[in-house]
């Protein structure tokens, strides 16, 4: 999927991985160009001015903006920074561009790298020094349409998560210290890797408020010919999709796609014999992999000639191919194939003459099977605590620990420092959208206060 580049931090993105990528930005674009929003670009490069301009947003990216200070043998004047996110890039236009209330909604977006520079141990997909993803920015006259949109982006993200990789997820609300700097509030698709006890940030949905357009002077006339502040979002999600896939279903042969987003659905592996027909086989093979492609199955056929059955089914069970189909002499005999599934191993032997209508099935029961796995590790790693002591407890044994929360920040700042160990410290992952009933009198597991909301908590990525 990738390959080790010579700079630290930074990865080859093979085409294994890439077309994993191309699938769910394929989906993703065509759903928010329904929404009206508009692709573009803008520049790589951000002046200190602007980048600077908004204070509590650029605390929270200072670390990690890398910098361009020379070009040439020749020492910059000003040095100009490599965007971590695009905020500032994009607004001092969007104040150029919004006058009056016609000029609303400004709804854009782009598919673009960014680099993070400063951090330690830099983890493939997951944890990179630069990734690529999409960032909308939109622009609204009112606070209930950008309320509106963000919740609509945060939907689709949960259907890249679950109907594409086939990865459970929650749907939360970050809490005031976990929230994009310089944010109103943040919105979050949350996955868990029951392996690594670790929750996961899935992508994130921001409704910003006015902060920006206050900083940024992004003011226009309203319908009464008052002068008003835009209302403003920003969402993204990353190439991170594909490690969280590849943690949650991988397994000890290697990974494990799902139907959905695996470049190729099918391989077929022909299985000749000393006496056999070998031509009868290697043709039946390529009539298979011909009438399997015309129907919109994404198959393709190993017929290296160096290598021993054997060894092709291991090195596509490694590359996690969904399904794959093995023709021998038998099988030509009596004009069958015999499919095995990557994510069970089970196998069946299938009749040539209804392959197509049986395959799609087994690549939908994949999909399914996938999910519903994932989900029911997944849930078995839910621990519901009401007391410290079950905290701590659920904690040790590498939990999610859904706990009733004060939802007061010095508290979570508490839980940190008292929970700070080897493993790192525990936090809030979210507040699920979804709330559940709170009975009066229900305190915070930690403060002993009145709890004002359910939240998860855990060790994360």
């Amino acid at each position: 999927m990738i390959e080790y580049y010579d700079i630290s931090g930074c990865y080859i993105i093979r085409p294994w991985a890439m077309s994993i990528w191309e699938t769910m930005q394929k989906f993703f674009d065509a759903e928010i160009k329904k929404m009206k929003i508009q692709n573009c670009y803008f520049p790589l490069f951000v002046s200190p001015t602007v980048l600077q301009k908004e204070k509590d947003h650029i605390e929270g990216f200072a670390p990690e903006v890398a910098w361009v200070t020379k070009s040439g043998e020749s020492d910059l004047e000003v040095p100009i920074a490599i965007r971590p996110t695009s905020e500032t890039v994009m607004y001092p236009y969007y104040s150029k561009w919004i006058r009056g209330h016609r000029d609303l909604p400004l709804k854009l977006n782009q598919w673009c790298n960014v680099v993070r520079w400063e951090f330690s141990n830099p983890t493939p997909f997951i944890r990179s020094r630069e990734f690529l993803w999409q960032e909308g920015h939109t622009a609204f006259a009112t606070k209930s349409e950008a309320d509106d949109e963000v919740l609509q982006i945060l939907e689709l993200y949960r259907r890249i998560y679950e109907e594409f990789l086939a990865v459970p997820v929650i749907k939360g609300k970050k809490s005031e210290l976990e929230k994009f700097a310089g944010g109103l509030y943040t919105t979050t698709v949350e996955a868990f890797i029951p392996n690594t006890g670790r929750g996961i940030q899935g992508a994130t949905s921001h409704c910003l408020g006015q902060n920006f357009s206050k900083m940024f002077e992004i003011i226009f006339e309203n319908e009464k010919g008052e002068k008003a502040m835009a209302w403003q979002n920003s969402w993204a999600y990353t190439t991170r999709t594909i490690g969280v896939m590849v943690m949650v279903h991988g397994d000890d042969k290697g990974l494990v796609l799902p139907p959905r987003v695996a470049s190729v659905q099918v391989i077929v592996v022909p299985v000749p014999y000393k006496d056999a027909d070998t031509q009868g086989i290697f043709d039946a093979c390529t009539a298979t992999v011909e009438t399997l492609c015309e129907a919109g199955i994404c198959a393709n056929m190993d017929s290296r000639d160096n290598y021993s059955p054997g060894w092709k089914y291991s090195h596509w069970e490694m590359k996690g191919v969904p399904l794959r189909i093995e023709i021998g002499p038998k099988d030509l005999a009596k004009n069958q194939v015999r499919a095995v599934r990557r994510d069970n191993g089970a196998k069946v032997d299938l009749p040539r003459s209804s392959l197509v209508e049986r395959i799609k099935e087994l690549l939908d029961e994949i999909q399914e099977s996938l999910f519903v796995a994932a989900k029911q590790r997944r849930d078995a790693c839910i621990q519901i605590v009401k007391t410290w002591d079950e905290f701590v407890e659920a904690l040790g044994q590498r939990k999610m620990i859904l706990a009733p929360w004060c939802d007061e920040e010095e508290v979570e700042k508490d839980v940190k420092a008292r929970t700070k160990g080897e493993m790192g410290a525990a936090k809030t992952l979210c507040s699920p959208l979804e709330q559940p009933e709170i009975p009066e009198g229900t305190l915070c597991f930690a403060s002993g206060k009145p709890a004002k909301r359910w939240s998860y908590w855990g060790r994360s990525y």
